[in-house]
C-alpha cells in the first residue's frame, strides 16, 4: 500500500471553530496572501551556549528551529496532524507495515550537490548504533537495517511492524546532511536541503538565516532573512515583541497573554497540543526508589491550582502519563487522580515515613513558570507532611547541569505525534531519555504489543494500560497540559498553525511570512 499521509484524528484543528474556542478574533483567521521578502527576527527559548549543530545532541529550541528551516526531514507533520512526504516525494508499506520504502523528491543541497539516498542512510545512522548518545537513538533501535535501492530510493527494515512509521522519519533530529567521503554525516558543515542557508551561529546568541532561490518547495521560505535571537527568559522575550527588537516569539507566558492581547500591533498564536510539564522522580535514587513515596508526592500535587495558577486555565489536567486529551489513544477512562494529602500520607506511612524531605530542583529555563509552579507544589505538598524544599537554578544550562542529574526535578516535553513515539523515547527501559530512569516490563511488553498491533480496539486497550502503569507507577507526576501561545507582531502572517510544537511545530520560518513587503 502507498501511504501519502496518515490522520491524526484528536489535534484539535485550528479551524474557525478552533480560533472561537481558543478565544481568537475572527480577524486572526483573515491573512493575507504569502509575501516573499523582508527581514524577520524571531526571540526563542531554548539555547545555550553549549549548542552545535550535531542534530544527535539537540534539545530542541534555537537549534532545532534554524535547522528545520536550513534542512529538510524525510517526512513533515502538517496543520491537520498527519505525516506529509517532505524531502521525501512518497512512502509505501509492505503490508506487516515492516518495510518502508522511501521515494526521494529532486532536491538539492544548498551546495548545488544532488540529495541521495546516501545522505539519507548517513544521517540516520548517526543516531544509531552503540555509542550514539542521540535523543533518536531509541526511536530507531526498531530499525534493523536501511539500504538504498539506486540514489533515490531509502529502505527502512523494521524488526516489526509500525504504522507509525513515518512519523519517526519526521522527528527533529533527523533532518537530513550530507554525507562525508567515508559515509558519515557531515554536520560540521551546517548544510542541508531546506529553504535557508546558514550564514551565522553563535551559540546561545543567534543564528542568521538567508533565504535560497532554488529551493524544492516554491509556497515555503518567504523571509528574505531571519535572525533567531536566543531570549531565553520570558519577560525579556516578550518585552522584545512588545518593543519591536523581535517581530515573532515563542511560548508566551500564560500570565501575561492578557497583556499581549490587548497591544494593538500584536496577536498571539494559541493552539491545543502535546505539551506537558513533568515532575520528575528518579526511580533508581532514593526515596524515589520506593512506589509509595512516588504515589504519596502524586498525590500531594493540587493539579487544578497549578493550571488555573500558572497557565491560566490555557490547559487541561495531567493524570501523571504523557498522552494529551487530544490525542488518539489518551485514556478517557482512566480515573482522574485529585489532590488528596490524605491519601498522600497514608502512601508514606506504607514506605515506613511519617514525614518526608526532598529537595526539587526547578528554573524559568525549564518553562515559563516552572518555579511558580515548584512553589505551588511545596505549598500543598506540605499538607500531607512533606517538607520540599525549592532549589532554583540558573536558566543558563538548566538541561546539561540539572535535567536527568538531579533526584527530583522540573522538566518540561513538547509531546509527540503519536503514543509509540512518546512512550519509546522517555519511558522505554534504557532509552535515551528516560528521565526518571523506570523500568517496568508490563509496560516494556505492551509497548512492542502495541507497536505492531492492527486491531484499534486492542491497540487503544493496550495504550489505555500503558497510561495506567506510568499514572500508577511510574516516576512522573504531570499534573498538566499546556496550549501552545505564541506571540507575533502584526508584520508576521501565517496560514493554519501545526499543533505539535510551537511555532507552528517549528516550521514558522518556513511557513509565516511579512505583510509590509
Amino acid at each position: 500500500m502507498t501511504i501519502s499521509n496518515l490522520d491524526r484524528r484528536g489535534f484539535l484543528r485550528t479551524s474557525s471553530a478552533a480560533a472561537l474556542a481558543l478565544g481568537l478574533a475572527p480577524a486572526a483567521l483573515a491573512q493575507p496572501a504569502p509575501k516573499r521578502g523582508g527581514s524577520v527576527r524571531v526571540g526563542s527559548s531554548g539555547g545555550a551556549t553549549s549548542d552545535t549543530l550535531d542534530p544527535a545532541t539537540t534539545y530542541g529550541g534555537v537549534v532545532a528551529l534554524g535547522m528545520l528551516a536550513v534542512c529538510n526531514t524525510l517526512v513533515e507533520v502538517d496543520a491537520a496532524g498527519k505525516a506529509q512526504p517532505e524531502l521525501a516525494e512518497s512512502f509505501e508499506a509492505s503490508a506487516d507495515a515492516a518495510t518502508w520504502t522511501f521515494r526521494l523528491r529532486k532536491a538539492n543541497f544548498s551546495t548545488g550537490k544532488p540529495v541521495t539516498a546516501r545522505d539519507v542512510i548517513a544521517s540516520f545512522d548517526h543516531h544509531r548504533g552503540e555509542d550514539t548518545k542521540s535523543g533518536a537513538k531509541e526511536l530507531l533501535k526498531q530499525v534493523k537495517e536501511i539500504r538504498a535501492d539506486g540514489d533515490n530510493v531509502v529502505v527502512f527494515e523494521l524488526d516489526s511492524g509500525n504504522a507509525d512509521f513515518p512519523f519517526v522519519t519526521a522527528d527533529y533530529h533527523l533532518w537530513i546532511m550530507p554525507a562525508d567521503g567515508e559515509g558519515k554525516l557531515d554536520w560540521q558543515s551546517g548544510v542541508g536541503t531546506g529553504g535557508y542557508t546558514l550564514e551565522e551561529f553563535e551559540p546561545g546568541v543567534r543564528m542568521r538565516l538567508k533565504r535560497r532561490d532554488d529551493y524544492f518547495k516554491s509556497d515555503r521560505a518567504w523571509f528574505d532573512e531571519v535572525t533567531i535571537l536566543t531570549i531565553n527568559d520570558p519577560t525579556a522575550r516578550q518585552n522584545a515583541l512588545v518593543t519591536g527588537e523581535v517581530d515573532i516569539i515563542n511560548a508566551v507566558p500564560t500570565k501575561t497573554v492578557h497583556m499581549l492581547k490587548r497591544r494593538p500591533n500584536v496577536q498571539t498564536v494559541e493552539v491545543t497540543g502535546t505539551s506537558h510539564f513533568p515532575i520528575a522522580m528518579q526511580c533508581n535514587k532514593a526515596p524515589f526508589d520506593d512506589v509509595n513515596v512516588r504515589l504519596a508526592l502524586k498525590h500531594a500535587v493540587n493539579r487544578q491550582e497549578m493550571l488555573d495558577k500558572v497557565l491560566r486555565g490555557h490547559g487541561s489536567l495531567g493524570n501523571d502519563h504523557p498522552i494529551a486529551p487530544s490525542q488518539r489513544f489518551h485514556a478517557a477512562d482512566l480515573e482522574q487522580r485529585t489532590y488528596d494529602p490524605d491519601k498522600a500520607k497514608f502512601h508514606l506511612k506504607k514506605a515506613g515515613l511519617d514525614n518526608l524531605d526532598v529537595t526539587l530542583a526547578t528554573s524559568d529555563g525549564a518553562y515559563a513558570g516552572a518555579v511558580d509552579a515548584a512553589v505551588l507544589f511545596q505549598q500543598s505538598a506540605a499538607k500531607a507532611g512533606i517538607n520540599l524544599e525549592v532549589n532554583t537554578r540558573p536558566s543558563d544550562g538548566y538541561w546539561s547541569n540539572v535535567w536527568m542529574k538531579e533526584p527530583l526535578f522540573m522538566g518540561y516535553w513538547n509531546g509527540r505525534p503519536t503514543s509509540d513515539w512518546m512512550f519509546s523515547l522517555v519511558y522505554a527501559s534504557g532509552a535515551a531519555w528516560n528521565e526518571t530512569n523506570w523500568q517496568n516490563d508490563e509496560f516494556n511488553s505492551l509497548l512492542i504489543q502495541a507497536r505492531t498491533e492492527l486491531d484499534e480496539n486492542r491497540r487503544a486497550e493496550m495504550y489505555a494500560d500503558m497510561q495506567r502503569l506510568c499514572r500508577d507507577d511510574g516516576g512522573s507526576i504531570i499534573p498538566m497540559f499546556g496550549n501552545y501561545i505564541d506571540g507575533k507582531n502584526d508584520r508576521v502572517a501565517h496560514g493554519e498553525v501545526a499543533a505539535n510544537r510551537y511555532l507552528d511545530g517549528w516550521k514558522a520560518i518556513e511557513r509565516w511570512w511579512l505583510t509590509d513587503v
